[in-house]
């Protein structure tokens, strides 16, 4: 009845990309970053890969059993975000790595470094990925689930960009509110930051 749930480790890494390139090969924002379709279709699964490597070397991805589903977590300590976003040269290295001549890879890692919360310890929802045949099954509520539940125990809060309508609906239904304003993409979509507290006496 349940989803299992496991972690992923170096071996589900390709595994992993793949999912990510097909899961946000639609979303709005890879849109943006890359709004050519023949361009996104050579390019997005590099950034997908830079984004995974990021979190296998500094957080966890989680995976449902079958592959079908991911979440990319990193656990972000207090004053984590304090310094000066233009200060951190990792948007830049990622577009290095990815597309030099692509200027949005990095613009996208500096705006949303700009809106992220530094006052507290959190749990950071980097990305969550269900393949396009499997969305709609709770597969993505499930691996939430999972990480906030624990949360709830040791008192954690979380925080997340939602990158379309669709998505922000879910994590609002899972205690995740908007937090600050709407971080408009130049000329491109919005992202809504979402904050959510520990729940108490579950």
């Amino acid at each position: 009845m349940g989803v299992a749930i496991r972690t992923a480790g170096e071996a589900d890494r390709e595994s992993v990309v793949r999912l990510l390139d097909e899961a946000f090969q639609d979303d709005p924002v890879s849109g943006w970053v890359f709004p050519g379709a023949e361009d996104r279709r050579e390019h997005h699964p590099g950034l997908m890969a830079a984004f995974t490597d990021i979190v296998l070397a500094a957080g966890r991805i989680d995976v449902t059993e079958d592959g079908s589903a991911c979440a990319l977590w990193l656990s972000i300590p207090a004053g984590d975000h304090d310094r000066d976003p233009e200060d951190d040269d990792g948007p830049a290295q990622v577009r290095a790595a990815v597309d030099p001549d692509n200027e949005r890879i990095e613009l996208i890692g500096r705006l949303t470094a700009a809106v992220h919360p530094s006052e507290q310890a959190h749990e950071y929802l980097w990305m969550i990925g269900v393949a396009p045949g499997r969305q709609g099954e709770g597969l993505g509520t499930a691996l939430i689930e999972s990480v906030l539940d624990r949360c709830d125990r040791e008192g954690l809060s979380a925080y997340l960009e939602a990158s379309n309508a669709r998505s922000r609906k879910l994590y609002e239904r899972l205690g995740f509110e908007v937090a600050g304003p709407v971080l408009d993409l130049p000329d491109g979509p919005a992202m809504w930051p979402m904050w959510r507290e520990p729940r108490t006496g579950c």
